[in-house]
């Protein structure tokens, strides 16, 4: 039975009854409803109770938990009405609802929501109690978790979420800001610990930190102090030079500079030089080493806040240099590597790679530029490194795998990949997908009108089960069917949580291909960046619609559709805009238009239809070309860096898929500079 015949049946099956049955073939590849689950936790079911929990009416949803009870659906009801009111529930019902519904996405969605209630309440003790049944935490909940460790005596499991929240200077969660506020008065913080926050909550001006960590030290910096330089911080540096070697001094130096830098960085390297300067003329040091080296460090990070506004300067590697220590958190190591990279410092890259954690080191993306360090050092040695480097980043056809493969001369095939052939399934596969519930109640929910979130969320919790158990042909079973569905998202991100390598028809389709093409040639670009822009946009969903209003397939912004219904000469519609093919006409013609304004360059014109092409041109080098490769890692905005990257991944293998294929780097080609 093949995989679209499965959809028919599904489709012939009817929503309620695929709601409440799993489906099994045969020898004979009929399909038969079982009766695990009970028929009247149907969809229908699913959504009336969604419509009282919507409305809090709890007897209601008393009434749907008996009603749906056995069946698909049956922890909705319970999680809705425990969910209205989450403070007031205890650990045991919680713990109860895990273990009468385990291995599903409600359950762990319901203890992961109460210990971040229980921690934001301080209520520590029932935090604790449910711990252990949190199995896939995001940032917040984790948080949660080592606030109740931290706030129970164990501070060794405390401890285990020191790496994400300690040091960062980026913006986090509020339980992760308490968590490292509370951190400081753990037993297996060291000072060398509060030390290098100290130094950040100076550079960020996080005044209740700074009083907590300087006391801790047994360096209190009062709030008066702090105010004063808030107020005035360059009169600060007139009284400095009387009394610089008591170590609060030093703090207030790192604090002051950070203030000025957050109003100018220019004017804070103004002073820093001066009061170095000042160092030379005196015999006692206005600055000790560990001060100097970061306020250069202020200034580096500074600087690289500023490269949109500003324009790159390569003063940001030398300020990175001239803060060489051992202490270097991530935001300010990948700062430092991505300033040596636009600027071809490969030494600086190297060392601003070695200031990483090890396993962030291990990552495809600093591989990649590690072993391109490598090979611009004119070392033979360090060559040959870097080629292995490259061999073994070419067995992934990742962004940085495909950049891998041309530096070794190697070429992308999708032929050898299944090209644009279903993966076969077999019929014992298939059947099994049906007959997990996860999967169940995601198919259900998706063919039914009702949120897609619900059925997103099942769907991505039936990958993670059935990725966790090793269970790849469940996973492309399931992929294959909704992919024969229409539901070609949920089938990308389920091929792409996969260790197979062969389903190349799962993970990139061609949907409206005839359109697809005719419109890239009448804008006169390629198909397959065309392509690799809707994948990367809208994942192929129609009706996707962003925060900021872009829609359709292509994500057009609503002024940027009147902008473009305007030069085509065609009065604007708001519905004719969203629809596929109109919206697929559009986007082509909007590349092709920024294409134009952007060099022809395809690096530059990805980066403006996300960012927009001002943006794009503030990026380029103001003298001479740049490497693709080096504009793209040097990016300001992370979500256009990443953006970037993936379009040309999508578009490489697209090209191969439409037999036009283009090496990644060919396709990239070299950033000319800004005129």
């Amino acid at each position: 039975m093949s995989a679209l015949s499965v959809a028919t049946a599904v489709s012939a099956l009817g929503i309620s009854q695929v709601a409440c049955a799993e489906l099994t073939w045969g020898d004979n590849d009929s399909y038969q409803p079982e009766s695990n689950y009970q028929q009247d936790s149907s969809v229908d079911s699913f959504t009336a109770a969604a419509i009282a929990a919507d409305r809090g009416d709890v007897s209601a949803l008393y009434n749907y938990e008996q009603m749906m009870s056995g069946g698909l659906f049956a922890m909705y009801p319970t999680y809705w009405r425990m969910n209205l009111d989450l403070n007031s529930q205890s650990s045991a019902a919680v713990s109860q609802f895990v273990r009468q519904y385990p291995d599903t996405v409600m359950a762990e969605k319901l203890v992961a929501d109460f210990a971040e209630t229980k921690a934001g309440s301080n209520d520590y003790a029932s935090v604790r109690q449910v711990a252990n049944l949190i199995t896939n935490a995001d940032a917040s909940e984790r948080c949660a978790v080592a606030l109740g460790f931290n706030n129970g005596g164990d501070t060794m499991r405390a401890m285990a979420a020191k790496s994400d929240v300690w040091l960062t200077t980026q913006k986090q969660p509020a339980l992760c800001d308490q968590l490292a506020m509370e951190m400081n008065n753990n037993a297996l913080i060291s000072n060398q610990d509060r030390a290098a926050r100290l130094k950040r909550m100076l550079r960020k001006g996080k005044t209740g930190d700074i009083m907590a960590l300087s006391s801790r030290l047994g360096t209190p910096i009062a709030y008066s102090a702090l105010s004063e330089i808030q107020l005035n911080p360059s009169s600060f540096f007139t009284s400095f030079g009387r009394e610089p070697a008591s170590q609060t001094n030093q703090y207030l130096y790192l604090y002051a500079i950070g203030r000025i830098a957050d109003k100018s960085y220019r004017e804070a390297a103004l002073q820093l030089d001066f009061d170095i300067k000042q160092d030379n003329q005196r015999s006692v040091k206005l600055l000790n080493d560990e001060t100097r080296r970061y306020a250069y460090r202020t200034l580096g990070v500074q600087r690289m806040n500023h490269n949109t506004d500003d324009g790159f300067n390569a003063e940001a590697v030398d300020w990175f240099r001239n803060s060489l220590d051992d202490d270097f958190n991530f935001e300010e190591a990948e700062d430092y590597a991505m300033a040596a990279i636009r600027f071809g410092r490969w030494d600086d890259v190297v060392e601003a790679i070695s200031k990483m954690d090890g396993e962030t080191q291990k990552g495809n993306q600093w591989q990649y530029w590690l072993a391109r360090a490598y090979e611009q050092s004119g070392n033979s040695s360090k060559s040959n490194t870097a080629k292995k480097m490259y061999q073994n980043l070419a067995k992934s056809n990742d962004y940085y795998g495909l950049m891998a493969k041309d530096r070794i001369g190697q070429r992308f095939d999708a032929s050898r990949l299944g090209g644009s052939n279903l993966p076969n399934v077999s019929t014992a596969d298939r059947a099994r997908v049906m007959q997990d519930g996860n999967f169940a109640r995601a198919f259900a929910l998706y063919n039914a009108d009702a949120s897609r979130a619900y059925a997103n969320r099942e769907w991505n919790w039936a990958v993670k089960q059935a990725r966790d158990n090793r269970d790849d042909n469940l996973i492309i079973a399931a992929a294959s069917l909704a992919h024969d569905m229409g539901w070609l998202d949920r089938a990308i991100y389920a091929v792409d949580n996969t260790d197979r390598v062969d389903s190349l028809a799962l993970s990139h389709p061609m949907p409206h291909q005839d359109a697809v093409v005719r419109y890239s040639q009448s804008a006169g670009i390629d198909p397959a960046w065309a392509y690799g822009i809707m994948r990367q946009e809208s994942r192929f969903v129609a009706s996707a619609r962003s925060g900021v209003g872009a829609s359709g397939l292509m994500q057009v912004m609503p002024d940027t559709a009147k902008y473009i219904a305007r030069n085509l000469g065609e009065t604007y519609s708001a519905s004719r805009a969203n629809s596929g093919d109109t919206n697929i006409r559009y986007g082509t013609w909007y590349m092709g238009d920024i294409l134009g304004k952007l060099n022809y360059q395809p690096v530059l014109a990805t980066a403006g239809y996300n960012a927009g092409p001002n943006n794009a041109k503030r990026w380029q080098p103001v003298y001479g070309s740049l490497a693709a490769d080096q504009y793209v890692e040097s990016i300001a905005f992370p979500e256009t860096r990443n953006y970037v990257k993936h379009v040309m991944e999508n578009a490489t293998i697209y090209s191969s898929l439409l037999g036009r294929s283009q090496p990644i780097s060919q396709r990239m080609g070299t950033v000319p500079a800004a005129f």
